[in-house]
């Protein structure tokens, strides 16, 4: 299941989701799952939508959401707080519910500085040189859930010498359907 959050300011309804995983590396940031087993095979997300209800979004009214560090260090550190040998686990409320949020919270911020979010996202990252994203091709699939040996979870190609998007999409589709030729 999905955590989705609806956040609401003045400038409207920002809405971000984030999907559960099929698998979890030793290095992420633990999601919260219900773990009843008569519902969703126990991988329900209800008590991470009730920590966004009930503690994040509470704790959250009246901020400003073009503070993204300080939302997002508020909501790991402060309202979360839990660590592991890796840092910040995220593990009390739920990476899935402050990712969520966090989302939420920076299509929020991009509306309050009255620009588009990848623009926010850019200015965050103090990134002053924009270009447009390279789309990502996940040509094979391995890891624990693609049921193979193959120890790599997923094998990527990134049209990078691309003239633009619309070049780049017809590269990475042509050499995947080229590759699953000669796997065949």
């Amino acid at each position: 299941p999905t955590a989705e959050v609806d956040l609401s300011t003045e400038l409207g309804i920002f809405r971000a989701a984030v999907p559960s995983g099929a698998s979890t590396g030793i290095y992420e940031a633990l999601e919260l799952r219900d773990k009843d087993p008569t519902a969703y095979m126990g991988k329900g997300v209800s008590k991470a939508i009730n920590n966004i209800n009930s503690i994040i979004g509470p704790a959250l009214v009246g901020k400003n959401p073009a503070n993204q560090k300080e939302i997002d260090d508020f909501m790991v550190q402060s309202l979360d707080g839990s660590k592991n040998e890796w840092g910040w686990s995220k593990s009390k409320l739920g990476a899935n519910a402050i990712l969520a949020v966090s989302l939420a919270v920076c299509k929020a911020g991009a509306a309050a500085q009255g620009v588009p979010l990848y623009q926010h996202i850019a200015n965050l990252a103090g990134n002053k040189h924009i270009v447009m994203p390279v789309p990502a091709f996940n040509i094979i699939n391995g890891g624990t859930h693609a049921g193979n040996k193959l120890a790599m979870q997923e094998f990527m190609v990134l049209p990078v010498g691309a003239a633009n998007f619309k070049e780049a999409m017809r590269m990475g589709v042509e050499v995947y359907h080229n590759l699953k030729n000669v796997i065949k």
